[in-house]
């Protein structure tokens, strides 16, 4: 673990520069960065916690724990932009893309110090699934506090209802990797096309 911790303070630092000279708009990018990569190395020590106190073999931590851990993780950063700064809608869903992002490039770079880079293909299409994943997950979680948060009603049990939806899509896709073999890379490419499709939609409703 140490060489990660030693990998995110050579990728903070920069980032961490950046947002103290750039502008107030601009240092918000910077922030998010850095709270998606640090909730992602949070992340690992809590999953480690909790495998070796529930005696978890992988299959179990891939599928059952590691979902729940990291979405909390990643909503923690949301929480409290949402709490101290009271951004609008669309500044929610952008901090949530970037969160994502950021602790998916992170996660896809302690996988290339722990299990080397020797295969480019399988290494091309778990980044990729990985990264459009964690984007899918920000995107339903982002997407629904900007609607949510609005309404003081909805605020906890629509929070809490986003963070179940982002766990379960989560889980499918990490029990589908744990299976391995074909499956495995139907599970990258499961999230890619759900993305495009999103964006299509998207894109004409709004012409």
């Amino acid at each position: 673990m140490t060489y990660i911790e030693n990998v995110f303070i050579c990728m903070a630092s920069p980032l961490l520069i950046a947002a103290l000279c750039m502008g107030k708009r601009q240092a918000k990018v910077f922030l998010f960065c850095l709270a998606g990569m640090g909730s992602c190395l949070l992340s690992a020590y809590i999953n480690t916690f909790f495998t070796a106190f529930y005696g978890a073999d992988t299959f179990a931590a891939t599928a059952e724990i590691a979902p729940v851990v990291e979405e909390v993780m990643k909503l923690l950063p949301l929480l409290f932009y949402l709490l101290v700064f009271e951004p609008k809608a669309e500044q929610i869903r952008n901090a949530a893309v970037i969160t994502a992002l950021s602790f998916a490039t992170f996660e896809n770079i302690c996988y290339l110090i722990q299990n080397g880079a020797g295969h480019f293909t399988f290494i091309f299409f778990r980044g990729i699934g990985t990264g459009a994943m964690h984007v899918i997950c920000g995107a339903i979680v982002g997407g629904g506090l900007a609607y949510v948060w609005r309404r003081a009603w909805l605020k906890i049990a629509g929070a809490c209802g986003l963070l179940g939806a982002a766990i379960t899509f989560h889980a499918i896709y990490n029990l589908l990797i744990a299976y391995g073999g074909a499956v495995q890379y139907i599970a990258y490419l499961l999230p890619v096309l759900i993305l495009t499709a999103g964006k299509l939609i998207a894109r004409r409703l709004t012409t």
